[in-house]
């Protein structure tokens, strides 16, 4: 996807199939709101074709598109040896790798494989929520990976946007016994160096630079 348009357009289908605007924001590696706004966009596109994210053309997020990565098994391992050897130094004794659905799930298979460790995926909330408050809804593991249990466990996923999602990630592996070491993701789009007291890296930092982006304020 090359501009707005493209994402509008994206979130449309996205939504005419039924996914939630969590599901959206997932596949699109935006924020929530994001995808919510997109949707409304799409829809008042229809009466408006030169629809825009504001009045100045620029958008309050940050899109990372992966797919010249995703659609390739090849570049795809390379890039999970990368993410590996950026875990790697937390020690041999982890036995766990846990990924974080939709497209960090793929990334944990081969980042597992490479450290050698279990795997076990987490559906987060976000992907039922359409609006309203997220924190009257639950993520859950799948039955059909590994357990939790009382283990040391190693968290991936592709992006972070705003950080909530893989701190519920934290919570809900620490409320099922586990203990995260350490988080690693593709993109981080906020410059997490940690969350809540777990160390997180990434391949990449997408900072946004300029007139009204000065947030400094730390990912919830």
């Amino acid at each position: 996807m090359k501009n707005v348009d493209d994402l509008i357009e994206g979130a449309a289908a996205l939504a005419e199939q039924g996914l939630s605007r969590g599901e959206i924001a997932d596949e699109l590696n935006v924020s929530r709101e994001t995808a919510s706004w997109l949707v409304e966009r799409s829809d008042a596109a229809d009466d408006d074709s030169t629809a825009r994210a504001t009045d100045d053309g620029t958008t309050p997020d940050i899109h990372v598109d992966w797919s010249a990565i995703g659609r390739d098994s090849r570049r795809m391992d390379a890039m999970a040896i990368a993410m590996a050897d950026l875990l790697e130094k937390h020690g041999e004794d982890v036995d766990l790798t846990v990924g974080i659905e939709k497209a960090g799930g793929p990334i944990a298979a081969l980042v597992a494989r490479e450290l050698e460790t279990d795997l076990a995926t987490y559906t987060p909330a976000k992907h039922q929520w359409d609006e309203g408050d997220i924190e009257e809804l639950a993520g859950t593991f799948s039955h059909n990976f590994a357990e939790i249990r009382d283990r040391e466990c190693y968290v991936v996923d592709d992006t972070i946007t705003s950080g909530t999602t893989m701190a519920e990630t934290i919570d809900a592996i620490r409320d099922d016994g586990g203990k995260p070491l350490a988080c690693v993701v593709l993109a981080d789009k906020r410059g997490v160096d940690e969350l809540d007291g777990v160390p997180v890296y990434s391949l990449l930092q997408v900072i946004s630079v300029g007139p009204g982006n000065d947030d400094r304020s730390s990912a919830e």
